[in-house]
């Protein structure tokens, strides 16, 4: 079925919270912060409003001394990882938009326009890190090297895709695969990326670094949670849209996400970062995508990766910005705290 377009000004809409639909409702597009149909995204937006943070308040003194030491295999993962991070904020801050003109929930629509914003940020964050520890040839070097790398080029283009199909096809199948394709994207490459960093954290490198990542990490929770929520709605409102198939090709992408994300951990990281292998590197990233999958009610899809590796403990307990709580499991912030209350403590 096509996706109707939500108009902006729409004088006939619904008036009456119950008859509010995530897609094919009639909305005025008037934001109502008292009447709300999905009353998760109320804490979500107070959530959002208090993780206000700037990226040029972090100091990377360290890491100006740091980043030259490092060795050419952590540096080259750091170089990496970093580039594609900056791919995936920007692709989100270019989708989210599009997303949004067929979300018919103006609470909804209040929280991607939020995202956004952060997602701005996120990049932001990633170039004062590049322009305070690089040279500005290195910093483009960095930015671009998808043009010189083919793996990095085949990791965005997989996303890229996925986004490119819902500017083409404006069906509901097509609107429930970008939607997933954001899940993925939120809750397995950022995630995946992050542990990098932490890391480096815990061996007592690049603490600024390992401090912004934090922050962005806090970010992308609420992000997570917030297309796992939409998800959730969707499949109470339009339970034909999740199907058998429908459901096999959802387990299907986060399956085909993990092993991508698994080979590209094999590729920058491998076995000569100090502190990680592949071993590692793959029972994170398959926890992950079973955390995911679980979270959609949809099972699992690796037998004996139910639980946070005991290899890979440290990475919730860095991902924890001081007073801010993440629950993992739900996907979902579980205290508030101003940005402005957290130290750097590494």
């Amino acid at each position: 079925m096509e996706l109707t377009r939500r108009p902006l000004f729409n004088p006939g809409g619904d008036t009456e919270v119950r008859d509010r639909r995530m897609i094919g409702g009639n909305t005025t597009n008037l934001n109502d912060f008292n009447n709300l149909k999905y009353p998760w995204t109320s804490d979500w937006y107070r959530q959002a409003m208090n993780n206000f943070w700037i990226p040029e308040e972090i100091n990377l003194g360290r890491d100006v001394k740091d980043y030259p030491r490092l060795p050419a295999a952590e540096r080259r993962t750091y170089d990496k990882i970093l580039s594609f991070l900056v791919f995936l904020d920007s692709i989100q801050t270019a989708n989210l938009p599009a997303v949004g003109e067929y979300i018919t929930a103006n609470e909804v629509n209040l929280c991607l326009t939020i995202q956004s914003f952060q997602e701005c940020v996120h990049s932001q964050a990633y170039s004062y890190m590049l322009d305070t520890i690089c040279s500005p040839t290195e910093r483009s070097d960095i930015l671009y090297q998808w043009k010189n790398d083919a793996h990095l080029l085949r990791r965005n283009t997989f996303i890229g895709d996925l986004y490119n199909e819902f500017q083409l096809k404006k069906d509901e199948r097509t609107f429930l695969r970008v939607l997933v394709a954001n899940y993925i994207l939120e809750g397995v490459y950022f995630y995946s990326g992050f542990m990098f960093f932490y890391n480096l954290g815990r061996n007592g490198k690049m603490p600024g670094s390992v401090q912004e990542i934090r922050y962005i990490n806090r970010d992308e929770n609420t992000h997570l949670w917030l297309f796992r929520s939409i998800l959730l709605e969707l499949r109470e409102e339009r339970p034909e849209l999740f199907s058998p198939e429908n459901a096999e090709m959802i387990r299907g992408m986060i399956d085909e996400g993990v092993r991508q994300e698994t080979e590209w951990g094999r590729y920058v990281i491998g076995d000569e970062v100090q502190g990680l292998n592949t071993a590692m590197v793959t029972d994170y990233i398959r926890y992950l995508g079973n955390l995911r999958c679980s979270s959609l009610g949809l099972g699992t899809l690796y037998e004996g990766y139910d639980r946070e590796p005991e290899s890979m403990r440290w990475v919730s307990q860095y991902a924890d910005a001081n007073l801010v709580k993440t629950d993992f499991f739900e996907a979902k912030s579980t205290a508030y705290a101003k940005s402005a209350a957290l130290v750097d403590d590494l």
